[in-house]
């Protein structure tokens, strides 16, 4: 009798603490604390040093959010780099010759479009979401590169650049302010509203969701929907900081943003995720980056760093979601 009372605390213990959802914060420490000792003397602790990194991981937060929705419906967007530089280039072009208004609505619909039509490949035709942001990855790389003939195009707007990119507000950046907005926003509408909650149901299972009267199909091709949109946004970000878009933007992007929600708590498999896990896993991920580049190491070095962290996280939201 002992032992079975010993045994049913253990596992009620386990299932109190549930490992993914605290390894993201004590990982973000971890990586703190061994920068802050290693790289003392090189500037890491600068409060000019520590702002960038939040600036740098502005955009890729903002994808990660959508990610979130996405992959906590048991889904996957593999195409938001590609989207990121589409929306820049549309907005940059069409800032251009029309305007700041219809630049930014160009940006934002561009990405908008792309997640519709991923959605509605995913939802309605039924294709498997892997595929076809596999294939949109691809396709949309191609138009970004047609759109201008690989040419860089310069954003001299002061009002675009200041509101999406180099701006202050009250003293704090503008990609601050559009990072804790959008976090904000997501962190509600993930935990607060019907809408989340069906996302959660859906991707921990569909089938069981459709009984229950939510339209698993309207839910799918809603993720895809704000995940393109937000990649639109990051890709207005990039714009207005670099004051440029060019097909480039966002290439790099993919392997962070995954590592970042899958590290922040979301599970692959879906079913549940968390907002703020990945935003603290993007910085995480932003000050893993900037920590590596002061220590010298080359862009290859990070890659590999980042994999393994890409590894790692997968086998503990594998185990998690097993339980």
């Amino acid at each position: 009798m002992s032992s079975a009372n010993t045994s049913a605390a253990s596992q009620g213990l386990a299932n109190r603490f549930n490992l993914q959802q605290y390894v993201v914060y004590l990982g973000f420490l971890a990586i703190f604390l061994f920068f802050a000792v290693v790289l003392k003397d090189s500037g890491f602790l600068t409060v000019r040093n520590l702002s960038n990194i939040v600036l740098q991981t502005a955009p890729a937060t903002i994808m990660a959010i959508g990610l979130v929705f996405v992959m906590s419906a048991g889904e996957i967007d593999l195409s938001i780099g590609s989207t990121v530089a589409v929306a820049a280039l549309a907005a940059a072009v069409t800032l251009g010759h029309y305007g700041l208004v219809a630049g930014v609505l160009a940006g934002l619909g561009a990405g908008l479009l792309i997640g519709l039509l991923n959605g509605a490949l995913v939802a309605y035709v039924k294709l498997p979401s892997f595929l076809v942001t596999l294939a949109t990855l691809g396709l949309f790389a191609g138009v970004s590169r047609s759109m201008t003939d690989l040419r860089s195009i310069p954003v001299t707007d002061s009002v675009f650049t200041g509101f999406f990119g180099s701006g202050v507000f009250l003293g704090i950046p503008s990609l601050i302010w559009w990072t804790a907005i959008a976090v904000a926003i997501g962190h509600i509408i993930y935990r607060e509203t019907r809408f989340g909650a069906h996302v959660l149901a859906t991707g921990d299972n569909a089938r069981a969701a459709s009984v229950s009267g939510i339209s698993v199909p309207r839910i799918r091709l809603a993720v895809m929907a704000i995940s393109g949109g937000l990649a639109g946004l990051a890709g207005l970000l990039y714009a207005g900081r670099l004051q440029a878009a060019k097909y480039t933007l966002g290439e790099t992007d993919l392997m962070t943003v995954i590592a970042a929600v899958i590290v922040g708590g979301t599970l692959l498999n879906g079913g549940r995720g968390s907002i703020i896990g990945a935003l603290v896993g993007s910085l995480m991920m932003g000050m893993l980056n900037n920590g590596l580049i002061l220590m010298g190491l080359s862009v290859s070095d990070q890659m590999i760093v980042r994999g393994l962290i890409i590894l790692a996280a997968v086998a503990v939201s594998l185990r998690e979601k097993s339980r």
